[in-house]
C-alpha cells in the first residue's frame, strides 16, 4: 500500500466557495502551485439561484503520486451546502474505509506495492481495483448517512450528485452516482480523436432503474412541458420530481428505490490516453461528447480547458434555449501521461469520434 493522505497531511486552497483544490504537504510538486499543473477545474452559476455545483482536486490522494478529481451537482433548497459537504467530506471517507478494509483483511493476505509486482498484472490489477471498489460503495453509504444525521441540514428532498476518478499510476477508477459524467479522450490506432464515455448517466427512464422504483412504490414519469425529462415522484403526491434515480440525500426518496449505490468501473491508462473529462449535466444537456473533447484538445492554454468548456456550454444554452434558465455549469479536465499530449503531434487526429 501507499501511503495514504489524511486530513491532517492536506492542504486547503479553496479559489472560491465551489472549487477546491488540496495538496499532501508531502507530496513532491516541482513547482509551486504545480497541482493545477494536471488539471483544470471551473464552475459558473447559472440563473437558477446560488451555483450548487462544487468541484475538488486532491494530490497526493492514496500515494505520492495518486489523484482524487471529482464533481458534484446540488440540487433542491439545500443542493448548494449538501455538494460542498459531500465534496470535502467524500475524499476522506473513501481512504478511510479504504483503510478499514485492509485492516478486517487476514494478514497472510495483506500485500505491499513490492508484494503485487510479483504477481499476475491483471489479478493485481482486479484486486486493486475490488479494494477501491469497496471503499468507493462504503463511502458513499458512510457519507449519505452523515448528510441524514447533520444537524439543522434537511436532506429531505435535496441532494447531490458525484462523479469522480481516483487516479493511482496508471490504474483509474471511476465512480459516478446520479447524471453527471466521466468521459476519456483519446488517440484510436487509426489517428482519430475518441470520446470514450466512462460513467453511466443515471436517469430514471432506464427500465433497470425505473423498475426498481417502482417496486418501491415510487413513481416515474415526464411533466407535459418537458416530455422528454423522466422524474421521479412520491406514491400519492405530484413532488418532488428528482431528475434522477441515484444521489446523495433526498431521503424522502430513498423510501422509494432512489440509491446512493454508485457505478463503479476500471480503466487502465494507456500512452493513447489523454485526458479525462468530468463534468455536470448543465454541461452535458447542451454539448455532446466529442464536443467537449475537441474543445480541450484545440485549447491552446490547457489550465484554461475547463473554462473554455464552461463557456461554450452557456452559449449553447442561449442558442438552444433562449426562453429557459441556464443551468450550473462545472467541468474538470485531469490530463494523463505526464502531459504528452500537450507536445506537438508527428500525427494529428483527423476526426472525432464518439463511443458509449
Amino acid at each position: 500500500m501507499g501511503n495514504c493522505a489524511s486530513a491532517e497531511y492536506l492542504e486547503k486552497q479553496e479559489i472560491d466557495e465551489n472549487v477546491v483544490y488540496m495538496v499532501d504537504e508531502e507530496a513532491p510538486i516541482s513547482e509551486k502551485d504545480g497541482t493545477r499543473k494536471i488539471a483544470s477545474l471551473f464552475s459558473q452559476r447559472g440563473k437558477k439561484g446560488p451555483n450548487q455545483d462544487a468541484a475538488i482536486l486532491c494530490q497526493g490522494f492514496g500515494k505520492e503520486n495518486g489523484i482524487f478529481c471529482g464533481v458534484f451537482d446540488g440540487h433542491g433548497r439545500m443542493g448548494h451546502v449538501i455538494s460542498r459537504l459531500v465534496r470535502d467530506y467524500l475524499p476522506f471517507s473513501i481512504l478511510s474505509q479504504r483503510n478499514n478494509y485492509f485492516l478486517s483483511k487476514d494478514e497472510s493476505n495483506l500485500s505491499d506495492d513490492n508484494g503485487l509486482e510479483a504477481h499476475d498484472t491483471h489479478c493485481s490489477n482486479l484486486a486493486m481495483f475490488e479494494d477501491w471498489k469497496q471503499a468507493c460503495i462504503n463511502a458513499m453509504k458512510a457519507v449519505d448517512c452523515e448528510l441524514r444525521l447533520k444537524p439543522g441540514l434537511d436532506s429531505s428532498f435535496s441532494g447531490t450528485t458525484a462523479v469522480y476518478i481516483i487516479k493511482q499510476g496508471k490504474d483509474l477508477i471511476i465512480a459516478n452516482l446520479g447524471d453527471s459524467r466521466a468521459i476519456l479522450a483519446r488517440i484510436s490506432e487509426e489517428g482519430c480523436l475518441e470520446a470514450k464515455q466512462l460513467t453511466t448517466d443515471f436517469k430514471p427512464n432506464i427500465p433497470q432503474e425505473a423498475d426498481r422504483i417502482k417496486k418501491h412504490h415510487g413513481r416515474v414519469f415526464s411533466l407535459r412541458d418537458e416530455p422528454s425529462v423522466a422524474r421521479v415522484w412520491l406514491p400519492d403526491e405530484n413532488y418532488p420530481g428528482l431528475a434522477m434515480s441515484r444521489s446523495l440525500g433526498d431521503f424522502q426518496l430513498k423510501r422509494h428505490g432512489v440509491i446512493c449505490t454508485p457505478q463503479v468501473v476500471y480503466h487502465h491508462i494507456t500512452d493513447r490516453d489523454l485526458f479525462i473529462v468530468l463534468a455536470s449535466d448543465g454541461v452535458w444537456d447542451v454539448l455532446r461528447n466529442e464536443q467537449v473533447v475537441s474543445t480541450v484538445y484545440n485549447t491552446k492554454n490547457k489550465l484554461e480547458a475547463s473554462k473554455v468548456i464552461v463557456e461554450e456550454a452557456v452559449h449553447a444554452w442561449k442558442s438552444k434555449y433562449p426562453s429557459s434558465k441556464i443551468d450550473d455549469c462545472t467541468a474538470a479536465c485531469l490530463f494523463l501521461n505526464d502531459n504528452k499530449q500537450f507536445s506537438e503531434e508527428k500525427h494529428g487526429p483527423t476526426s472525432v469520434a464518439n463511443k458509449i
